[in-house]
C-alpha cells in the first residue's frame, strides 16, 4: 500500500507503484477538459451555439490526434510496418499536424454553419487557458527550459548538471497566458466586432511567445537560422492578429 502512495518523479514520468503516468499527458488532458468546459461560457458571450462549439472542440482535439499520427505514419511507413506500437506512441504533434488540423477544423466549421470569426472569439480565452496549463506542464516535466540566469528566482531543471539556474520561462508563459485569458474574457463580455477578440489573442500571444523564446534554450543548436521554427510561427500569428484587427471592411469596434 505504501508503495502505491509513494511516487518517484523522473523526466516526463510519474511512477505510482508499477504504474507510470506521463506528466505532460496528464496536464494536457486536464487542460483540454478545462478549455472545452470554458467554451460553454464563452460560446454564449460570442453569440454561437454552445452545443455546436462543444462538438467543434471535440472534433478539433480528435483531428489533432488522428491527423498527427497519420502524418507520422506517412513520413516513415516502413518503420510503422515493423514497429507499429512504438511509432504510434511517439510524440507526433508537429507543425505539419497542426496545419492539417486547422484546415480540417475550418472545413468542419463551414459544414456546421458556425461563423468563423465568432467561433475564434469564443475559443480565444479557452486557448489561453490551455496554453497556461501546458506551460505549467512543461515546468513540472522540466522541458522547454530557459537560458541560464543569476536572478534569485532562477530554477534548476531536473536532470541538468551543466547550466545550473535558468529562467523559469514556463512560469513566465503560464502567468502571461492567465493574464491574457482574463483580458480576453473581459473584452468578450463587452460589445465587440466579430474577430476582434481573436485578433487580440493572436497579436498579444504571438508577441509574448516570440519574446519568451528569447529566454528559452534553442531547439536547434546547429545551423545558421536566425530564429527557431516556433518564433516564425509566433510572428505569423501576430501578423494574422494585426490583419484581423485592421482588416479592410472590418466593422469598427464598439465602445463599452
Amino acid at each position: 500500500m505504501r508503495a502505491l502512495l509513494t511516487y518517484v518523479l523522473i523526466p516526463g514520468v510519474v511512477r505510482i507503484g508499477h504504474t507510470r503516468v506521463s506528466v505532460f499527458g496528464f496536464f494536457a488532458a486536464a487542460g483540454l477538459i478545462a478549455a472545452i468546459w470554458l467554451s460553454q461560457r464563452t460560446a454564449t458571450l460570442a453569440g454561437v451555439s454552445p452545443q455546436k462549439l462543444w462538438d467543434a472542440g471535440v472534433f478539433l482535439v480528435f483531428s489533432a490526434f488522428v491527423l498527427s499520427r497519420v502524418l507520422l505514419i506517412v513520413q516513415d511507413f516502413a518503420a510503422f510496418l515493423r514497429y507499429p506500437l512504438i511509432v504510434m506512441s511517439l510524440p507526433s504533434l508537429t507543425y505539419g499536424g497542426m496545419a492539417l488540423t486547422a484546415i480540417a477544423t475550418c472545413v468542419y466549421l463551414r459544414m456546421s454553419k458556425l461563423p468563423l470569426l465568432a467561433t475564434l472569439d469564443a475559443w480565444s480565452p479557452c486557448a489561453a487557458l490551455l496554453a497556461a496549463v501546458l506551460a505549467f506542464a512543461h515546468f513540472v516535466e522540466g522541458t522547454d527550459a530557459g537560458m541560464p540566469t543569476r536572478l534569485p528566482w532562477g530554477v534548476v531543471t531536473p536532470g541538468d548538471t551543466v547550466l545550473g539556474r535558468v529562467h523559469p520561462v514556463q512560469l513566465y508563459g503560464m502567468a502571461g497566458a492567465l493574464v491574457l485569458m482574463a483580458y480576453l474574457l473581459r473584452v468578450l463580455t463587452r460589445p465587440h466586432a466579430a474577430g476582434s477578440v481573436a485578433a487580440v489573442a493572436l497579436l498579444c500571444g504571438g508577441i509574448a511567445s516570440f519574446l519568451l523564446a528569447m529566454l528559452t534554450q534553442p531547439t536547434e543548436t546547429q545551423g545558421n537560422a536566425l530564429l527557431d521554427p516556433g518564433q516564425y510561427i509566433s510572428l505569423g500569428a501576430a501578423a494574422v492578429g494585426a490583419w484581423l484587427f485592421y482588416r479592410p471592411g472590418a466593422p469598427a469596434q464598439e465602445q463599452a
